[in-house]
């Protein structure tokens, strides 16, 4: 709180992850295909889904959408989305990260450090492999579309 909200709302939506490990890498693809043709007033942009940098990048940032690979348990190809702006992001929800300080923990450090944006959306889809120079998995590619239309219904 306390920041003054702009005349237009800044959106930012970050694609995390890596793209050489197969369905880790679906943040990153989301990103690409939705910076082909981002909403107005809203900035994409990739990131290797390391948290310690996450913070930083969203500063100013009215509302921030982040994609990523979900571990939730859910069928393969699921779309997830989270409000992280109140509730705590569970434990294992975005564990597929080869990072010890991922999306989960940048998010909850933000908190603790009243660093969070006015609003906070995790959209991810469930993922299936993530074997080191792996394509997307089938159920993760054919879950593309539906998790891009529900990044644009965020950022309207």
């Amino acid at each position: 709180g306390g920041r003054e909200k702009s005349e237009t709302a800044r959106v930012w939506v970050s694609g995390g992850g890596n793209p050489w490990r197969g369905d880790e890498g679906v943040g990153i693809e989301l990103a690409r295909r939705l910076a082909r043709r981002p909403p107005p007033g809203t900035e994409v942009r990739e990131s290797s889904g390391e948290g310690a940098g996450l913070m930083g990048l969203w500063d100013g940032a009215d509302r921030v959408i982040l994609l990523d690979a979900i571990r939730s348990g859910a069928a393969p190809g699921t779309v997830i989305r989270f409000d992280a702006t109140a509730d705590a992001v569970p434990r294992d929800f975005c564990r597929c990260s080869s990072h010890l300080f991922g999306v989960g923990e940048a998010i909850e450090l933000a908190r603790v450090m009243g660093r969070m944006p006015g609003r906070l959306v995790v959209v991810g889809i469930e993922g299936e492999g993530y074997g080191f120079g792996a394509p997307l998995s089938p159920a993760v590619e054919a879950a593309l579309d539906e998790a891009l239309k529900r990044v644009w219904d965020e950022c309207m």
